[in-house]
């Protein structure tokens, strides 16, 4: 049986280098396994986006049985209305926002709930291709290894809802002086309303365009429901 080796000659420059990227390649898919097969069952303790937060942290982190279902209901209908149905990736929605962002304007993105769950717990905020890359490769494993159920749990306990906020439990205790396990629809869709920007917009007593949009969320909320767009989670 012939021995595999590695092409060209590895005591040469190129051979050395194609031997390193290789071996870094090698090293890089099973640390990123190891985090996603860990984080299937252990809370994700912290992130990068907390790590680097100068207004401190302050989370909580809840189950999703603990979790009122008006929140991953509102989550879907604010974020991902295909979240049940797509393996990761919407691209009826990212082609949408390619459009909307050639035409001009405020740059929009097409990000799935499990794209920003994984640049959430593993990756850092921000653009550019290289960490969109690495966003797409987490995105494929926790659709294969955590599955959809967990995805939301992950989401909804990381998510920052507010300054040196985090989680939706926290954020419930923030605006609305109780726990995410009796948010109702309402409160809900405002502290979904608020994800994009959890810096710029406050949930309790909202004005403006976030009081209009989490009304639709909430309105929305309901055919998620009826229409079994939450099926996965069940």
């Amino acid at each position: 049986m012939r021995r595999w080796r590695f092409p060209g000659n590895p005591r040469t420059l190129p051979g050395k280098l194609f031997r390193w990227a290789l071996m870094g390649a090698t090293a890089f898919v099973g640390i990123s396994v190891a985090q996603v097969v860990i984080y299937k069952v252990v809370p994700v303790p912290v992130t990068l986006t907390m790590l680097f937060d100068d207004n401190g942290i302050t989370k909580d982190w809840v189950s999703l049985s603990d979790i009122d279902p008006n929140m991953p209901r509102a989550a879907i209908a604010g974020e991902d209305a295909k979240f049940c149905l797509h393996h990761g990736f919407d691209t009826e929605a990212i082609q949408q926002a390619m459009e909307r962002n050639m035409r001009g304007g405020r740059i929009r993105g097409g990000s799935t709930i499990s794209q920003q769950t994984a640049k959430n717990v593993f990756l850092w905020q921000g653009g550019g291709y290289f960490r969109k890359g690495l966003e797409a490769w987490y995105t494929v494993l926790i659709e294969a290894i955590w599955g959809k159920r967990r995805i939301m749990e992950v989401y909804l306990n990381v998510a920052e809802t507010g300054i040196g906020t985090y989680g939706v439990q926290a954020g419930a205790i923030r605006y609305f002086g109780h726990g995410a396990d009796r948010l109702s629809r309402t409160e809900a869709a405002r502290i979904a309303a608020i994800l994009p920007l959890p810096k710029k917009r406050e949930a309790k007593s909202p004005g403006g365009f976030t009081l209009r949009h989490g009304n639709r969320i909430a309105r929305y909320s309901g055919s998620v429901r009826t229409q079994g767009l939450e099926s996965c989670l069940k």
